[in-house]
Order: C-alpha cells, then structure tokens, then sequence
C-alpha cells in the first residue's frame, strides 16, 4: 500500500473490474428474457390449452361416471321393484291358497253335516 497515494489502485480496479462483470451480467440476463419472453408467452400459452384439455377431458369422465352410476342405480331399482313385486305376487298366492283352504275345509265340514243331518233325519222318518 502506497501512503502517498491514498487510493489503492488494486483494491478499486478489482471493485470496478466487479462492478462492471455484475452489470454486464444483469444486462445479458435482462437481453435473455426479453428475447426468451415470445418462447415463454407461447409456452404458457401451450401449458394452458394442455391444462383445459385436461381438465375438459376430467369434467367429461365425472359425467359419463355420473351417468353409468344412475343407470346402475336404476337397474338396481328395478331389480328391487321386480323382486318386490315377485314377493308380493307370491305372497299374494299364498295368501290365496290358504283362503282357498279354509273356504274347502268349511265347504267340506257344511257337506259332511248336511249328510250326517240328512241321515238322521233318514232314521227318524224310519223309526217313525
């Protein structure tokens, strides 16, 4: 370090050699995104149009789940109303067999009455 001269040559060239790099740099940084910024937009742009694609693609598969699940919800249903009713109809038939049961054993006890009175009354009218 030289006392007579207070300014040190090499500290101040190497900060100005430093400061001059740095701008140099920030300019060739800035000159890149200016020339890269059409190449970014039309980028951003593609990005876009892939993503709603994408999510058009995803809107129509939500629909076509949200369709073959009400089919498969009114198969079901009709299923259920067909097994329903199937139970009703036998029900129903059973319901039918045992009143024609009861109708037959009533019908047949009247029968057997009306012959056991017609032979009492066959032995009366006998004996006299």
């Amino acid at each position: 370090m030289n006392l007579r001269n207070p300014k040190n040559n090499e500290l101040s060239d190497r900060r100005g050699n430093a400061a001059e790099a740095k701008a140099a740099l920030l300019q060739a940084y800035r000159a890149a995104q200016e020339a890269a910024a059409p190449t970014l937009q039309a980028r951003q742009a593609e990005r876009e149009a892939v993503a709603q694609a994408r999510e058009q693609r995803r809107a129509v598969r939500e629909q076509q789940k949200a369709e073959e699940q009400a089919r498969i919800q009114a198969e079901a249903a009709a299923r259920a109303e067909a097994l329903a009713a199937a139970e009703r109809a036998e029900q129903e038939q059973r319901e039918a067999a045992e009143k024609s049961r009861t109708t037959r054993v009533v019908q047949d006890e009247a029968t057997r009455k009306a012959e056991r009175d017609r032979r009492y009354a066959n032995r009366k009218a006998r004996r006299g």
